[in-house]
């Protein structure tokens, strides 16, 4: 994985929300938030608008949430570095069209140093619902969207060579280049312009000219590198386009047709009291930045750029999120066709470069800030100050994590894990129905761990014993999986090669189950081996990095020429459960 997705995280990370989200065992993708096992293809009706409304009335635990809202409210409290991870943060979670949980935690503003200095309690400032935050790199989903605009006007496709705008892109490899792969970071461009624009250039057309005038480290289409010239260069062509500057751009085709009052570049200075510090800099010297864009390349060029320079709330971004699972639409005013969001937005056009999927604007099933809402379809971004983005449209939800952990130093850490709690928290609010019965065994472990559920010993006489049962598998990959063991003695134990049998499952026989985002029971069958006594163990184990929302497992039988030896349904005390539970979520 990319050097950006690389978390420490400590063995048994989610804990704090998996200790209380036992019983809630999965999404759902359904219209009344009642399963999980069978997603609801399509968007969300256009009309739906947002509302707010307790957990309950779609559905939802909210153990799992208030667990999560925990675990925020710790990360902003010092820890054995001396120093908190952020300095506050505001969440908000929605699904379905409710919004049901808005929670706002520590502070906006609250150093006055690169030190960590804490100011007088009078002069720092709470976090609030409202506070304004620089999204940093999700500043690319508007460009993005300015640039697809462009795609439903005919005014270009995405195969446009990057040429037919600016003479730079003529010759060489350069000339290769399209929309495309700008938008998906596929260019060959560097990561940023290099020298630094604020530090190169002595004014912004020259800097404007660095951009387009920027090698090639890789030849085009070739590797997946991601890059601020990519956004940059696009947000260049909006303007070319349109005649207009991209903030205009954003502003008359995006935000104020959306309502997003709080949302565009270089906010004034009458919002300066809600708008959340970042970084103090010494280099440029730019003292405790706040209300100016945190990024020197964006700064450099006015705090209007491509790739960064947007400022928002929650409650704003949310109108995004619920616009792009309305297909476009919100509240009568379309921004782009459904199709567009559908075929460009969120289809994976890097299937090259497994690791790093991509729409062509955002990223796509990403687990390492997504957590358990990921899936192929799962779009999100994130942004370098401290903000992420994920929206499922498979159980119409999103989530989103706006913190300002470069306040007021970036080099206090990564909050990846606390990206991952917050979207997982809502995916282990919503249910997943049991296959068979009443309920279902279920284990949502954080990382580094393992549970086992296993049968007391029964006997077989022939290899003509089968065992079947439900499975519902939803985790990060191959380094998570559930895998049916078997023991004569209860001390070493073989793993029983399996058939799967639905949506997603895996094919031929296999000792082992795991993935995520297929969101469906599978039915499992397997051959045992005759011994006087035998005992069957389900584990589930998870590795230091990510997990999914868990695994279930329902409905376990297991029969020999016709006679039951084990009906689990019948008799649950057969089993002994370390780190699973019964559930009927």
């Amino acid at each position: 994985m990319r050097a950006r997705k690389v978390l420490a995280a400590a063995t048994g990370v989610l804990v704090a929300l998996t200790t209380l989200t036992s019983g809630a065992s999965a999404i759902t993708g359904r219209h009344d938030a009642g399963r999980f096992d069978r997603p609801q293809q399509g968007f969300a009706p256009a009309w739906t608008t947002l509302r707010a409304g307790p957990p309950q009335e779609v559905g939802l635990d909210p153990a799992p949430i208030k667990a999560a809202e925990d675990f925020l409210a710790s990360w902003t409290k010092p820890d054995t570095t001396g120093h908190p991870h952020f300095s506050g943060a505001v969440g908000l979670l929605a699904h379905d069209g409710v919004v049901v949980d808005r929670y706002a935690v520590g502070g906006a503003l609250r150093y006055a140093d690169a030190a960590g200095t804490e100011l007088p309690a009078d002069q720092q400032v709470p976090m609030k619902n409202d506070t304004i935050f620089d999204m940093a790199s999700i500043s690319k989903l508007f460009t993005s969207i300015a640039v697809l605009q462009l795609v439903d006007r005919g005014q270009l496709t995405i195969d446009t060579p990057v040429s037919r705008f600016f003479p730079e892109f003529a010759t060489g490899d350069k000339a290769a280049i399209t929309v495309k792969m700008l938008l998906t970071h596929v260019s060959g461009f560097d990561a940023d312009p290099i020298p630094s624009l604020w530090a190169g250039y002595p004014d912004i057309p020259s800097r404007r000219q660095a951009v387009l005038d920027s090698p090639l480290k890789n030849k085009p289409g070739t590797t997946y590198l991601y890059s601020d010239i990519n956004l940059l260069t696009l947000g260049f062509i909006v303007e070319k386009l349109t005649g207009q500057s991209l903030d205009k751009v954003v502003h008359d085709r995006i935000t104020a047709p959306l309502g997003m009052v709080d949302t565009g570049y270089n906010p004034p200075a009458s919002k300066l009291d809600r708008i959340a510090a970042t970084e103090f800099e010494a280099n440029p010297p730019r003292g405790m930045v706040r209300g100016s864009v945190h990024d020197e390349n964006a700064w450099s060029l006015g705090g209007v750029a491509g790739h960064a320079g947007v400022f928002s709330t929650a409650g704003d971004m949310a109108i995004l999120a619920q616009t792009m699972l309305n297909g476009g639409s919100y509240r009568g005013h379309r921004i782009l066709g459904e199709e567009t969001v559908r075929q460009m937005m969120l289809t994976n056009y890097n299937q090259q470069f497994p690791d790093d999927a991509h729409g062509l604007g955002f990223e796509l099933d990403q687990p390492w800030y997504m957590g358990a809402l990921a899936s192929p379809v799962t779009a999100g971004h994130t942004g370098f100050t401290g903000t992420t983005l994920v929206i499922d449209p498979e159980s119409r939800s999103f989530a989103i994590l706006l913190t300002n952990r470069v306040h007021p130093s970036r080099s206090w850490g990564s909050i990846n894990t606390a990206r991952q709690v917050w979207a997982t928290s809502l995916a282990r609010a919503m249910a997943v129905r049991p296959a068979v019965g009443k309920d279902a065994w279920t284990s949502t472990l954080g990382n580094a761990s393992a549970a086992t559920l296993s049968t007391r010993p029964f006997t077989t006489d022939s290899d003509q014993a089968r065992v079947s049962f439900y499975a519902f598998v939803d985790t990060e990959g191959p380094t998570d999986p559930l895998q049916l063991q078997a023991s004569t003695d209860g001390v070493n134990w073989q793993p029983i090669a399996v058939s799967v049998s639905g949506p997603g499952a895996p094919s031929g026989m296999v000792t082992s189950l795991s993935g995520h985002g297929h969101r469906a029971w599978w039915q499992v069958i397997g051959t045992l081996p005759p011994a006087a006594s035998l005992s069957l163990r389900w584990r589930y184990s998870t590795d230091p990095n990510y997990t999914g929302r868990g695994v279930s497992v329902d409905g376990v039988k297991v029969t020999e020429s016709g006679r039951s030896l084990l009906d689990g349904e019948r008799n649950p005390a057969a089993f002994v459960a370390e780190g699973w539970q019964l559930s009927a979520r």
